[in-house]
């Protein structure tokens, strides 16, 4: 029996990033219709790479802090094409070069010279960048094709204000209590308020759910499983969080959103335009790994929160 071509794409990155990559995924489905794709990518984020109709086998790959994974466990014969999602090198790249791929797609870096893609620029929007890539070696994207397929899963909430308080970095994670303002208020308006935490954010939703005083119904912490959880977001009336996963989550279901942005602008990592999402940032930028909330994102206050939940979309500004 011949086997497919096959095409590896890196990415052990997030939840967010995954999201954020999937236009490109698409694309490289569309430029490659037989070969089989394989993703490597953390292996939670398996269901994730499924729904997106771009992968066919995920290849599990992560490492701590969000670094390139030092070996991958490839088998077989070298990828036909083999796609650097994962950063600008070079170690993302050597790991891609060291299988020997006939046709490598990344992005330039001066250590190596052998590598023909186009610059990398540190200030483009994450959707845009991958699909840039692409197009530089003649691959159609659209950085707009990012919409997920409605869950098949029913909401174990329907219509609640979904509130995450989690980020991957303390940097990211606007103030508990701030959060459990916002909550109150909301609550007093007739609004059904849920609260939801990965894995290991079981003491902040905790935290959370104690100081806006939710019923245990209403808490979903220590990590939903991803078809509930994105059946929670596509059904909620708003989702409000930090620049994480679950902001990208509600941009591929369309879910209204206010999102709160520091130290990183919405401009590297925001939604798109749209009559859907609002996005909070007062600058500047700081440390996206800062062990304290970063100043800018405490320039956001609740009440900039609750006039989001009603205003118009839009990003604010000082």
């Amino acid at each position: 029996m011949t086997l497919p071509p096959r095409l590896l794409v890196l990415r052990a990155l997030g939840l967010g990033d995954l999201l954020a990559g999937v236009p490109a995924l698409r694309a490289l489905r569309r430029a490659h219709p037989g070969h089989e794709t394989v993703l490597a990518a953390p292996a939670e984020l398996e269901p994730v790479a499924a729904v997106t109709g771009a992968v066919d086998r995920l290849l599990p790959a992560s490492a701590p802090g969000r670094k390139v994974p030092v070996s991958l466990d490839w088998s077989g014969p070298p990828p036909d094409v083999a796609v650097d999602l994962h950063g600008n090198g070079p170690p993302s790249h050597r790991l891609l070069m060291g299988l020997r791929p006939r046709k490598l797609l990344a992005f330039a870096h001066p250590d190596l010279p052998e590598i023909d893609g186009p610059p990398w620029y540190a200030e483009e929007h994450e959707r845009d960048r991958w699909c840039r890539l692409l197009r530089a070696y003649g691959i159609d994207a659209d950085p707009a094709d990012l919409r997920l397929p409605r869950p098949s899963t029913a909401s174990p909430a329907p219509g609640a204000v979904v509130l995450h308080p989690g980020a991957g970095s303390p940097a990211r994670c606007w103030p508990v209590e701030r959060y459990a303002a916002v909550a109150t208020e909301l609550r007093a308006r007739g609004l059904r308020v849920v609260v939801t935490g990965g894995a290991d954010e079981g003491d902040l939703v905790a935290q959370l759910a104690k100081q806006a005083g939710l019923p245990d119904t209403d808490v979903f912490g220590g990590g939903l499983p991803f078809n509930r959880l994105a059946a929670l977001v596509a059904d909620a009336h708003v989702v409000i969080s930090g620049d994480t996963g679950i902001a990208h989550l509600a941009v591929a279901h369309a879910t209204r959103s206010v999102t709160l942005f520091g130290p990183v602008p919405p401009s590297r990592w925001g939604p798109p335009p749209g009559p859907c999402h609002r996005a909070l940032w007062y600058g500047p930028e700081g440390d996206p790994h800062g062990r304290r909330p970063d100043p800018a994102l405490l320039r956001i206050t609740p009440e900039d929160v609750l006039r989001a939940v009603t205003e118009p979309p839009g990003i604010r500004h000082p």
